[in-house]
């Protein structure tokens, strides 16, 4: 796959807590010279929404522990809507959704869902989850009329010396496993931990539909012209 193919599929994320406007604005410069969307956060929509008037704006909901109230994140989501976000990736509930109350995660989503025009991403943070509970979540996006699902906030914070059966380290990003596992329910995000060409193409192989990363530039400067 060639950079301008590899470019539209690519969210170039920037989400750290000290994010400031001068690093959105890079991120939305480096976005529009390369033809990715942007994934910013949502404080920032509205001063930046005519700066890359032709870069897709993600941003996201309930971030980065979706334990906000259903009713928080649905006005969260029509207020970023309103703001200029042509996206939102909204993080679920997943200590409700590990106490095994499924309905209230899938109501939540599609709260959100429902109250806007566009489309929504649906985090599930893979990495503080069972297959059995990726499977749930994964249940509750479809049931929510979510469009996509993702990985990753790329914040979750995972034991180090957790691992998993077959030895290796528990990733707090996307996985080629989770990836295909995601893939059978609806189109998936990976994001968290793609940080190169080969990274990114393994993703699309494995399954997912869009990449965030943060860094987008250097994935695509690996990729041949």
């Amino acid at each position: 796959m060639d950079r301008s193919e590899l470019a539209p599929l690519i969210d170039h994320t920037v989400l750290g807590p000290e994010t400031s406007l001068a690093d959105i604005r890079q991120v939305l410069d480096d976005a529009q010279q390369y033809g990715m969307n942007a994934c910013i956060p949502p404080y920032a929509l509205e001063e930046v929404a005519d700066y890359a008037t032709d870069v897709t704006l993600a941003t996201v909901i309930g971030f980065p522990h979706g334990q906000n109230t259903a009713d928080v994140k649905r006005r969260e989501g029509v207020l970023a809507w309103k703001a200029g976000a042509d996206e939102l990736d909204v993080v679920i509930n997943v200590g409700r959704l590990k106490a095994g109350e499924d309905d209230v995660v899938r109501a939540e989503l599609a709260e959100v869902v429902a109250a806007v025009p566009i489309p929504v991403k649906v985090i599930i943070e893979t990495a503080l989850l069972t297959d059995e509970e990726k499977h749930r979540a994964c249940e509750a996006a479809v049931a929510a009329d979510a469009t996509m699902v993702k990985t990753s906030t790329g914040f979750a914070s995972v034991d180090p010396s957790d691992q998993r059966a077959n030895g290796e380290a528990v990733s707090g990003g996307a996985t080629i496993d989770d990836v295909q596992l995601m893939s059978g329910y609806l189109p998936v995000k990976a994001s968290g931990g793609v940080g190169s060409y080969d990274d990114a193409i393994a993703m699309l192989e494995a399954g997912a539909e869009r990449i965030g990363a943060s860094s987008g530039a250097a994935i695509l400067e690996g990729a041949p012209e």
